[in-house]
């Protein structure tokens, strides 16, 4: 999150709309809700509790040496249509999209 917060100017000048999914309750292991309230965050946050759009995008992880019942770390980047134009899953919780492909990306999207 921290990475798109830094680059939300970046974002919106490339016509871009952040989300952030946690596949989490909110009063789940990692207290999402408690660090938002903390910690606001300037793009839409969904806690996908029911791991429904976790599911949907192929993106759920059952049970792994570093989790269980969660989502892998993904970054999707999807047109005014719907369409998925980029996906990056992260092979382990700590694996990350390079911010630099996202962003390219949308900017192609935008021209």
């Amino acid at each position: 999150m921290a990475q798109l917060e830094s680059r939300k100017g970046e974002l919106e000048s490339a016509r871009v709309q952040a989300a952030y999914i946690a596949a989490e309750k909110s009063n789940g292991f990692h207290k999402p809700a408690e660090f938002l309230e903390k910690n606001p965050v300037s793009f839409p946050f969904l806690l996908d509790e029911d791991r429904s759009v976790t599911k949907a995008y192929g993106l759920y992880h059952r049970i792994g040496l570093d989790a269980i019942n969660i989502a892998y770390p993904a970054t999707l980047v999807i047109d005014g249509g719907g369409t998925v134009r980029y996906i990056y899953r992260g092979s382990n919780q700590f694996d990350r999209a390079p911010v630099e492909q996202v962003l390219a990306t949308a900017r192609k999207l935008k021209n």
